[in-house]
């Protein structure tokens, strides 16, 4: 009796379809003797029931093996190479060919399944977010059985596969609606990548959910550059006609171009940490903690006159020794007080007062791009930040403080109001 047992019923189909497949015995041998043991017996026992699986959606279509059939309608025409997705590469296989009694070929939904390459995909996407290389993509396999041929596993192939895919997927996010998403909250930052700048403009709907909306690519945060990207967000659905909070740091291009814009239905809240660190930067260093705790002091107040004067109080202190820092906290100082004088507090006047949403958000795509050692032009730069941007969004949280938002919106809509009515009395 030959030393391998013939094991039977494996239902790789319907519960009538049966297929059988061999398995040596005993399997401590195989598994002892074997470098990789377990995992070839798996492949190995795999391939061998999706070999059966091909040839029952053979005989579906061309009938049973060696039986005339006067009607049948395809007959068995041999076999032929093919590729089938496998553990993040593609492997070779002999594939059987059914054709038409007209001659066409027929194709065979097992195979057709097993040869999409949307799980290769994937594969690589996940690799590289975790830090893969294009070089290392290959050694982060697992090793296949011996003999057995791989494909689209080199670095090149890597490479082109993850450019095509994350240029796909770019198009596809930028090019999307948003008159559905009801942003009134929206954060604008850059990341600097050598001489390039991205900016990126990270919206938060009524409901506290993040949604980064768009980016866009130039020298510096000049006005141009994001003129061009607030235009690109209007034109996909962001009315400019509802009041909007904006925060931003303390880039005159991103100001500029919201006025231009959006015009009175932007209320800008300037980042207080930007505000902290530009005022602390023309300071010595003995002088800093005393006026970092008085700046914190204006900032948790919840008497936005009393901050201001506090403001105004310590800058005119530091004109005669530190004019510069007096010259940078009197820049935008209003503006940073914005959220206290629309009457925000607690929890979501904290998330709101900094761009510190969005500058995690950039930690996050600076981590994912970490293996880039040379970038070879802004639209390079541009692909693996929103690839950056697509890996990170399952890790989107809603805000802290988004049971206020609607206290929020409401005092956007009379700040904006009352705005308006100044203006129209002034013109009259």
């Amino acid at each position: 009796m030959s030393k391998c047992t013939r094991l039977k019923a494996y239902e790789v189909a319907p519960a009538s379809a049966m297929a059988t497949v061999q398995i040596p015995l005993p399997l401590y041998s195989v598994l002892k003797d074997a470098k990789q043991g377990l995992l070839d017996l798996v492949v190995s026992t795999g391939l061998q029931v999706f070999h059966a699986m091909l040839e029952q959606d053979r005989e579906r279509l061309c009938g049973p093996k060696w039986k005339h059939i006067p009607s049948r309608s395809a007959v068995r025409a041999g076999s032929a190479p093919g590729e089938v997705t496998l553990g993040g590469r593609r492997i070779v296989l002999q594939r059987p060919r059914v054709r038409c009694v007209r001659g066409r070929e027929l194709g065979l939904p097992s195979f057709a399944l097993a040869a999409r390459r949307d799980p290769l995909d994937q594969r690589t996407l996940e690799a590289i977010a975790v830090g893969v290389s294009t070089r290392g993509y290959r050694r982060s396999l697992e090793a296949l059985p011996e003999g057995m041929l791989e494909h689209s596993v080199s670095r090149s192939s890597v490479s082109r596969r993850f450019v095509a895919l994350s240029a796909k997927r770019l198009c596809e996010w930028l090019s999307r609606p948003l008159q559905d998403l009801d942003v009134r909250i929206v954060q604008l930052d850059g990341i600097h990548f050598r001489d390039h700048v991205v900016v990126i403009a990270l919206g938060i709907d009524g409901k506290g959910e993040k949604h980064v909306l768009g980016l866009r690519e130039g020298g510096t945060e000049n006005a141009t550059v994001v003129r061009a990207l607030l235009a690109d967000l209007v034109e996909r659905g962001l009315s400019p006609d509802r009041p909007r909070l904006f925060v931003i740091d303390g880039a005159k291009g991103l100001r500029r171009a919201l006025h231009e814009v959006f015009g009175k239905t932007a209320v800008v809240q300037r980042c207080q940490v930007h505000k902290r660190r530009n005022v602390l930067d023309h300071l010595p260093e003995p002088m800093r903690p005393s006026v970092l705790q008085a700046i914190r002091q204006a900032y948790d107040s919840e008497d936005v006159k009393l901050a201001q004067r506090q403001l105004e109080r310590l800058a005119h202190s530091l004109d005669r020794t530190h004019p510069g820092a007096a010259a940078s906290l009197r820049e935008g100082l209003e503006e940073t007080l914005t959220l206290q004088r629309l009457g925000i507090q607690g929890a979501l006047y904290r998330t709101l007062r900094s761009t510190n949403p969005i500058e995690n958000l950039n930690s996050l795509v600076g981590r994912f791009s970490k293996n880039v050692k040379r970038w070879r032009d802004g639209a390079m730069i541009v692909r693996w930040i929103g690839a950056g941007i697509l890996d990170a969004k399952p890790m989107f949280r809603r805000i802290r403080g988004f049971r206020d938002l609607n206290t929020l919106f409401q005092a956007l809509e009379r700040h904006v109001e009352h705005e308006t009515l100044d203006h129209e009395e002034q013109v009259a």
